[in-house]
């Protein structure tokens, strides 16, 4: 039986498809590692959608097929609806997320926003909500075959030319005509690197909306004939492109990691998050950094974290808490800076979740916070003061990952099963790969 809710939503997107002249309709999903799929129907369709699903074969999504079946059905989210602002207005497009569902209407295990939607159902039993808020990091470059710059800036610096300091506007309107504010915009540090954040929102819609500026980032910059990459590392000697996450629980408009009795105006419920997302960091190292190239830029001296310490004040440490704002209690938060914005948001904000909700759960101590550079300290500095590392490599990442227990409850045994999978395939492709490193390096010497 369809619910009021849904039934009223269900109308809003008919409603709106004929009032926008919306001919189109983009379905769209993610496979396990985090590239946006999807369909077109038309608007004709689009009611048997919205009630039935669309059919087609998830053998031909990476980690989407199964030895039971293959056949999926995307069921379109209403509350996604929203049109592309780049497409024209006559015969407008629009573009909505689905669940992916079997054939006998069951959720897909093998879906990341099941995955994440399933990990917020068990949140909101416990009475909270969980907000994030990502800063997505980017490079604009002439071309993806010859990955030059296009402007040679830094931080902050207010650019006076084309095409990058149009390109970041016109994205930052087009989200804002799609309903996804954004809090800042920037040049970042290295050359042609670029910074949009997104406005703190619940996590599920966050998600949705990361995958949707990662398409309108590089929509426009291809329009515009050059080519926008979210690759972690493509530079040498380069800052490399990170997405820090900020994160609050809340309970109604309550933010739960707020103590005004605190010192650092951080609850006890706010430490142990810390705490469980500092113990369990290493193991989720795989979902928040995926790649091969993600490990480059987590190493020494490019503002990246490499080891597993908190602090109130350096972003040389994997858990930030940003200074608090007398009266603004709602803004306090916590900024976790491993993740790059090549991850799979939906699994990256699953397993951050659930590893900050561990540490709750079992009441994990938090250990003093880092008041040095972590950088400069010797090992023996470290050891003492118990500080580890954050994984070297894609191969240590998968190591640490496939004996952890809270990812396989966290992903659920399919997605974590297949990611693992995949990511040894990866791994096993890069380590018998020769690489121009090495020939240059070698083939003169040996």
């Amino acid at each position: 039986m369809v619910s009021d809710s849904h039934a009223a939503e269900r109308e809003y997107v008919l409603r709106s498809a004929r009032d926008f002249d919306v001919k189109f309709i983009r379905l769209w999903f993610t496979d396990i590692l985090g590239h946006l799929k999807g369909f077109a129907i038309t608007v004709d369709d689009l009611e048997d959608a919205l009630e039935m699903g669309v059919g087609f074969d998830g053998a031909a999504i990476e980690g989407y097929s199964s030895d039971e079946e293959s056949d999926m059905r995307a069921f379109p989210d209403p509350t996604t609806f929203s049109l592309l602002p780049w497409r024209p207005r006559q015969n407008a497009v629009a573009r909505m997320f689905c669940d992916i569902r079997t054939p006998r209407n069951d959720p897909f295990h093998g879906d990341p926003r099941q995955v994440l939607k399933r990990n917020l159902e068990r949140l909101a039993a416990m009475g909270y909500i969980y907000y994030v808020g990502p800063e997505l990091e980017f490079f604009y470059l002439k071309d993806a075959d010859n990955p030059a710059p296009l402007d040679t800036y830094g931080y902050y610096d207010q650019l006076s030319s084309n095409p990058s300091s149009d390109l970041r506007r016109d994205t930052v309107l087009n989200l804002a005509d799609m309903g996804i504010p954004v809090k800042y915009s920037h040049h970042e540090g290295a050359h042609s690197q670029h910074e949009i954040d997104l406005q703190y929102t619940d996590a599920l819609t966050m998600a949705d909306n990361v995958m949707t500026a990662r398409m309108v980032i590089k929509e426009l910059a291809q329009q515009q004939g050059v080519y926008a990459s979210f690759m972690p590392k493509p530079f040498t000697g380069s800052n490399g492109s990170g997405m820090h996450t900020h994160q609050s629980l809340f309970r109604g408009n309550s933010n739960a990691f707020y103590d005004d009795d605190d010192e650092l105006r951080l609850s006890v419920t706010g430490k142990r998050f810390i705490a469980g997302l500092l113990r369990h960091a290493p193991e989720i190292t795989l979902v928040t950094n995926q790649w091969v190239n993600s490990y480059k830029r987590l190493v020494p001296g490019y503002e990246a974290p490499v080891h597993v310490s908190w602090t109130v004040a350096s972003r040389s440490d994997l858990v930030r808490v940003p200074s608090y704002k007398s009266g603004y209690d709602t803004s306090l938060r916590i900024e976790y800076r491993a993740p790059d914005p090549a991850c799979n948001p939906y699994l990256a904000f699953s397993v951050m979740l659930a590893a900050g909700l561990k540490g709750i759960a079992e009441d994990y101590p938090l250990p003093t916070p880092n008041a040095a550079d972590v950088t400069s300290m010797s090992l023996d500095e470290r050891t003492a003061r118990g500080i580890t590392a954050l994984p070297a490599s894609l191969g240590e990442a998968i190591t640490l990952a496939e004996h952890s227990d809270l990812l396989r409850e966290t992903l659920g045994d399919f997605v974590f099963t297949t990611l693992l999978r995949n990511k040894k395939r990866e791994w096993g492709q890069y380590r018998s790969t020769v690489t121009d490193y090495e020939i240059t390096r070698y083939l003169p010497l040996l």
